[in-house]
């Protein structure tokens, strides 16, 4: 499973509305950054308190890309 793939699963799964969240990658030379957009009522649930469910989908992402040898930043567009 892919870093994109992980958090897709993941933001999915969290949110009321799936069906409007958007991913993007954008490859670069030394890291590969995600974009996560997601519906305005569910930004909340991605931050979480004090961000702490983004600090989590970020370490979680750094361990897959450790598993890919990638270096991935997560980034949460509101």
């Amino acid at each position: 499973m892919s870093g994109l793939d992980l958090v897709e699963y993941i933001v999915e799964n969290l949110v009321d509305q799936p069906e409007q969240v958007q991913l993007t990658e954008i490859p670069g030379s030394e890291e590969t950054v995600i974009e996560v957009r997601v519906a305005d009522s569910d930004i909340g649930k991605i931050i979480g308190k004090n961000g702490s469910v983004a600090r989590s989908l970020r370490t979680l992402l750094s361990a897959a890309g450790t598993h890919e040898e990638k270096n991935y930043t997560l980034e949460i567009i509101d």
